[in-house]
């Protein structure tokens, strides 16, 4: 297992709440665990340090949700998502976190102007969420993000924000999709290195800590107003894009 200090295990263990209350719906707060973790282990060891507890969180939010999800929109976005993983996968070869973490936050500062112009202006975009190159694009960009930093909650919630869909099958959907988005990473990830006895070890010390989490993000969702649970999502991944191209 990583050597921590008491402080290092504070953060890990607050950074592992975070994933659970992510799972649940509220995955604009994915960023949080990305910026602990990075600080922890570094931007690149620290993806598959997380991998195996985004699984966990998968899995418990699966249960927690399977009845709202949304198959239609997961079978739109899981081939290109597929393919993004394996691009992100070749990428994370050749690319350090001067280059790649900057791009991830532009791209998701851009999608979040686009859904508060979607908002504002909705007769602009009417049919464009709906389209086939819409969700190809998303899917992609969730792909790509997801390998390289485990980024892709923020640009998962703009898409199913801009399809219109109500909370709790936002939650459902979002869960099945990662649950086979991260299953599909596990090869990739232990090919690359990323993923070891040592950072599984450090996993399993912090599985009661994701549940905590999660749990506590299901009774949240159930509790915030719709309109409410849209500007949060939104704001979070407006934080998370600035702190991603290093405004703050």
């Amino acid at each position: 297992m990583p050597h921590l200090t008491s402080f290092d295990w504070l953060l890990a263990i607050f950074g592992a709440v975070g994933i659970g209350v992510a799972k649940s719906g509220f995955s604009g707060v994915s960023m949080l665990h990305v910026l602990i973790f990075a600080s922890l282990f570094g931007a690149r060891d620290s993806t598959g340090v997380v991998l195996p507890m985004l699984i966990v969180g998968d899995v418990l939010a699966v249960r927690s949700f399977r009845q709202h999800a949304r198959w239609d929109y997961i079978r739109r976005l899981l081939p290109p998502a597929l393919l993004g993983v394996v691009a992100g996968a070749l990428l994370v070869r050749s690319l350090d976190d001067t280059r790649y973490k900057p791009l991830i936050g532009a791209i998701i500062l851009a999608l979040t102007a686009l859904q508060l112009l979607r908002l504002w202006r909705p007769a602009l975009f009417d049919r464009v969420p709906h389209t086939p190159w819409f969700a190809w694009g998303m899917g992609l960009l969730v792909g790509v993000t997801t390998m390289l930093a485990n980024a892709a909650g923020p640009i998962a919630a703009l898409y199913l924000l801009a399809v219109a869909l109500p909370k709790l099958e936002f939650a459902g959907t979002s869960a099945w999709l990662f649950l086979i988005i991260n299953c599909f990473k596990v090869p990739f990830s232990v090919g690359l290195g990323l993923i070891h006895r040592d950072t599984l070890l450090l996993n399993a010390a912090l599985i009661p800590a994701i549940a905590t989490g999660l749990f506590a993000g299901r009774w949240l969702i159930h509790r915030v107003p719709q309109r409410l649970f849209d500007a949060l999502l939104l704001t979070f991944a407006a934080l998370a894009a600035l702190r991603l191209v290093g405004l703050f």
